[in-house]
């Protein structure tokens, strides 16, 4: 999901933009601290989702739209909602 005000960075072969080497970093210092204190893939990945979608306002209500409108189609498809 890209921010409609962004746009999509392009790159060279072997180029990388300027932030892209510390975002780099910083994942890998958390991986490394992570480790360090026995914490397990499960829980890495979910906090490092829960920060990235913290970080993008109004994502989180997109995600559970989409995630709602899933259901009720789901529900739709079974039989157990009429369509509206």
């Amino acid at each position: 999901m890209q921010n409609q005000n962004s746009s999509p960075v392009e790159l060279s072969e072997g180029d990388s933009p300027p932030w892209y080497f510390e975002v780099s970093q910083l994942l890998t210092q958390a991986a490394i601290l992570c480790i360090q204190h026995d914490l397990d893939l499960d829980a890495y990945m979910s906090g490092a989702w829960a920060a990235y979608v913290e970080a993008r306002p109004g994502m989180r209500n997109q995600i559970e739209e989409l995630h709602l409108r899933d259901q009720l189609e789901e529900l739709r498809r079974l039989g157990r909602m009429g369509q509206a």
